[in-house]
């Protein structure tokens, strides 16, 4: 028994270290998921007296539409998100680990703005959803919070896309 006495108590040692090691690893951080690479396409806003260009990324499946802006530190001047869906809808967006805060403008099928809201960032639960008040709408645009204010974009303006997901739409 003594000639075994120092191998498993060396073994014992070995183990627990190890097991330590592995709590210490699930405990750490996690890294921001890794997200889906989205196509970039231009949109066009019409309004009353001006028209505006965005750089979009299109959200198109529902995997790109679920992470949507998530884990982003900011979002480039006259750039955004539209997410284009296969049918009208009424579903809510929600903020769940965005960090930035946005505008969002839901449109119909003829480009037309329904509603405007004013989204939060959220990084725990709950988050709230943010539902537009005109439904069903087609689809929707997020930009950087106050950009339609700033350039005076109301509901009742127009949205042309010209970039992937635009056959749907």
């Amino acid at each position: 028994m003594t000639r075994w006495r120092w191998p498993i108590i060396g073994a014992l040692i070995l183990l627990s270290a190890l097991a330590v090691w592995g709590g210490i690893l699930l405990m750490a951080p996690k890294a921001t998921p890794p997200g889906p690479s989205f196509a970039d396409g231009m949109l066009q806003i019409q309004t009353k007296g001006h028209s505006y260009t965005l750089q979009v990324e299109a959200a198109l499946t529902l995997k790109e539409q679920t992470r949507g802006l998530m884990y982003r530190a900011s979002l480039p001047t006259d750039q955004g998100m539209i997410f284009i869906f296969p049918q009208a809808t009424s579903a809510g967006f929600w903020m769940k680990n965005t960090k930035i805060p946005l505008s969002i403008a839901f449109f119909d099928a003829n480009g037309i703005i329904l509603d405007i809201l004013q989204m939060s960032p959220c990084t725990k639960d709950p988050c709230p959803a943010y539902t537009p008040k005109t439904t069903p709408y087609r689809a929707a645009l997020e930009v950087n919070q106050g950009w339609f204010e700033a350039h005076q974009v109301q509901i009742g303006d127009s949205i042309s896309y010209n970039g992937p997901g635009a056959e749907n739409f």
